[in-house]
């Protein structure tokens, strides 16, 4: 299974900034572990406000349990709280995902869906129409990975994760997906984590 997990870090007031600087390094070497085993895939910074420690990772675990025994010996967790996000197989996801454009800026996108009760035909040859665009956007090295988010009553979600040349070129991709008249859409922006597996493999 795969997990989005949200880690969000407080350190306590009065710490020194050395002790802070030794829990970091230790942070660092426990990631580019845990990225040898397989079970740290990559790490993103969403947009923080100054001072705010964020840090999105996916990881990979058997079950929930299993990825709170890998969260709970990471060293930084002393000072942080994570919040886990279950992702399940989405039948569109490009897995694995088509190499290239590894330097473009990167991007969530989080997908909702209102459930139709009685779908429209033009729905769904949208809903085919989008199967065969996601496969045309992952070729082009637009579309990385495509996930199905936790249901919610009354719709369907996806988190995609996208690659393009700025926010500008995301959202012209976006509005001509097949689905779009009917997709309320929210877009993250990611920079790089210096601990990211994904720059360790393409710097090695």
């Amino acid at each position: 299974m795969e997990f989005l997990v949200t880690m969000t870090t407080h350190v306590p007031g009065g710490t020194p900034d050395g002790a802070v600087d030794e829990i970091r390094a230790r942070e660092a070497a426990h990631s580019r572990m845990l990225a040898a085993e397989g079970r740290l895939l990559r790490l993103w910074r969403p947009p923080l406000a100054p001072g705010e420690w964020r840090t999105l990772g996916l990881f990979a675990a058997d079950d929930a349990e299993a990825l709170e025994t890998v969260l709970a010996a990471m060293p930084l967790r002393v000072w942080r709280t994570d919040e886990v996000t279950a992702l399940a197989p989405h039948s569109n996801d490009p897995n694995p995902p088509v190499r290239g454009g590894a330097g473009a800026p990167e991007f969530f996108t989080e997908f909702t869906l209102p459930a139709q009760e009685a779908p429209e035909e033009s729905f769904e040859k949208a809903v085919a129409g989008e199967a065969v665009r996601t496969r045309e956007l992952a070729g082009q090295g637009h579309l990385v990975r495509l996930w199905a988010l936790p249901q919610q009553p009354g719709v369907s979600r996806a988190l995609g994760l996208w690659r393009a040349e700025d926010a500008a070129e995301l959202q012209t991709i976006l509005d001509a997906l097949p689905l779009a008249p009917w997709l309320t859409v929210r877009t993250t922006p990611l920079t790089r984590h210096p601990n990211d597996p994904a720059t360790a493999s393409t710097t090695a």
